[in-house]
């Protein structure tokens, strides 16, 4: 189906202020093109996606698909129509049911009778087509043996491709995808990229993909659009696109010398863990791994999606317990283990700060007001204030530690484990109250330096920054409280090359101040980038340790994408613009 976008504007309005997200831009897609959107976080690229899926609503210009001409005052029914030949892949989307990942797609397949998500009975008369159907797009997006798996369960690139497979139940004409797969290991990418190929194929369909990955335009635009502060700076070959947006690119700062002699901070010892899935039997299993991290390095561990680094991460959180082994931190002349309740746990627990792959700010508070809340949970002298006020209320030491890993785990781990004590959030809040406005502003204003980014962002809201200014708010909250450990999982995967530089030189210079980094990453230029040490993890085994210069090469070359070899999709040529 053809889309033309014909001076189309949009200005959001958020606590009375302004800010232009699309500023009259124009263009054209052939029907079953593929066309790629790149450009610096807050450039547009989203707001534009959720236009054309008719999630968003527009102040001026039209949008024509077809024989379908949307304007900002349709009626309900044409953008009814709009959102029945468009479907959508979010970026950061990772709303999914607490159910089987074959039941996740059949749900969709039966919304398009129904109107909405609910799982068919048997005794409806297309009950095993609709499972044959959702069946036969798990296969598309090559997830056909985790069908029974929990859907919430898998990896972030089975969850990517899961999303995928989700949106084709709806039988769009035109699929928006909204980095599709930036998330995910390079195998998973080239299944993605794989099967956005095939379905633009097979089914015709035109596509519209946003991504930050020069190497995902490359191997699937036909053309390049570079979106720059809602307008469009460029259009054109994909190759001389990415050029000059690339060159745009600031320089490397060098990375810091590692201490010497090294000095152990976490020691791993004989780590085992099984995971399980019910009627799925083992689907992964760490077994005896032993090793170190190293005070004041940066440490990367790479590897294939579902292959044990975030359960991994978990364990040495001390948010999963293992099956067997420890988890060592250097606490003064003490070695505090993570894994089990000690008097020091919460000591160790208050210098770490952690940041999720599927990190969220909370929508309606400042990224001032969220610095407050982090100083309370890890600012200096919070723990003592948190003794007294569990002792006024009969709360023992035990339960307190527990209260206190709630503040380290994503919101549906916390709940179930507050939920397991009878207690709300509010009684977290009440032990580590959240530091006044001016207090933090103290903590905040040399971060918000270190970070690059302007002080009037402590003001604004998450709505209201781009998805890069969230990346870098949100470690700006965690160093806020000066930890000593930072423990990243894949949360800087979905930034731009550009803004991702900026990232990288800011977590060297939080390095050079002594803190030591362990991160997981499937970027691996940005590994290469900002490492001292990497780790290669397959299959719950750590295979490889070393140089991430050597370890990298090593891991794509297990890997063997044609993608990142500068390989071009099997694409058309792209049509001439009309």
């Amino acid at each position: 189906m053809m889309i033309v976008v014909d001076n189309l504007s949009k200005t959001y309005r958020i606590r009375d202020v302004e800010v232009p997200a699309l500023k009259g831009i124009g263009f054209r897609v052939e029907a079953g093109e593929i066309l790629g959107f790149v450009g610096r976080s807050g450039g547009g690229k989203s707001t534009l996606l959720k236009i054309l899926r008719g999630i968003e609503d527009f102040d001026s210009g039209r949008i024509v698909m077809g024989d379908l001409t949307i304007v900002p005052d349709s009626d309900p029914a044409i953008k009814a129509e709009q959102r029945r030949i468009t479907a959508i892949h979010l970026q950061r989307d990772f709303g999914l049911w607490t159910e089987s990942a074959l039941k996740n797609v059949v749900r969709r397949v039966n919304s398009r009778v129904t109107g909405y998500e609910v799982l068919p009975i048997e005794e409806d008369a297309t009950y095993e087509e609709m499972y044959d159907e959702a069946m036969g797009y798990l296969r598309v997006v090559g997830l056909a043996s985790k069908a029974n798996h929990l859907a919430t369960l898998l990896s972030g690139g089975e969850k990517q491709r899961l999303l995928i497979a989700r949106q084709l139940a709806k039988k769009p004409q035109i699929l928006l995808l909204d980095e599709p797969a930036t998330m995910a290991c390079p195998t998973t990418k080239q299944e993605v990229m794989d099967t956005i190929l095939k379905v633009n194929k097979e089914l015709g369909l035109t596509i519209l993909v946003v991504s930050h990955l020069p190497e995902v335009h490359r191997y699937l635009a036909n053309r390049l659009i570079w979106l720059d502060r809602g307008s469009i700076k460029a259009v054109g070959d994909t190759d001389e696109v990415l050029e000059s947006f690339l060159s745009c690119m600031g320089p490397s700062d060098p990375l810091p010398e590692r201490p010497d002699p090294p000095k152990p901070e976490i020691v791993v010892e004989g780590l085992s863990k099984r995971n399980y899935l019910v009627g799925t039997g083992e689907v992964l299993r760490i077994k005896d791994l032993t090793f170190s991290i190293n005070e004041g390095e940066i440490t990367s561990l790479i590897g294939s999606s579902g292959g044990g680094k975030t359960t991994l991460l978990k364990i040495m959180q001390g948010l999963k317990p293992p099956d067997e082994g420890t988890v060592l931190y250097r606490h003064g002349d003490d070695w505090v283990d993570m894994t089990s309740y000690s008097k020091l746990r919460k000591e160790v627990r208050r210098k770490i700060g952690i940041m999720y792959q599927e990190f969220a700010l909370m929508p309606g508070e400042t990224i001032l007001e969220q610095i407050g809340y982090q100083l309370g949970v890890k600012g200096p002298e919070v723990l003592g204030h948190a003794r007294k006020v569990a002792e006024e209320m009969n709360i023992s030491d035990r339960v307190l530690d527990m209260l206190y890993t709630v503040a380290d785990m994503q919101k549906e781990e916390a709940e179930a484990v507050l939920n397991k004590l009878g207690l709300t959030r509010e009684v977290v809040l009440e032990l580590f109250p959240r530091f006044p406005a001016s207090d933090a502003l103290e903590y905040a204003q040399p971060i918000m330096e270190l970070m690059d980014l302007d002080s009037n962002v402590l003001d604004k809201l998450p709505e209201q920054l781009s998805g890069g200014e969230k990346v870098r708010a949100t470690l700006a909250m965690l160093l806020a409280a000066n930890p000593s450990i930072l423990i990243l999982d894949e949360p800087f995967g979905d930034i731009d090359p550009i803004t991702l530089r900026e990232v990288s030189n800011a977590i060297k210079r939080v390095n050079a101040k002594g803190c030591t980094i362990l991160l997981v990453s499937h970027h691996v230029d940005f590994v290469r980038e900002i490492s001292h040490r990497a780790m290669l993890m397959e299959k719950g085994a750590i295979i490889m340790d070393g140089s991430p210069e050597e370890v990298c090469q090593a891991f794509l070359s297990r890997c063997d994408c044609t993608y990142l070899h500068g390989a071009r999709g099997a694409k058309r040529p792209a049509p001439v613009e009309g």
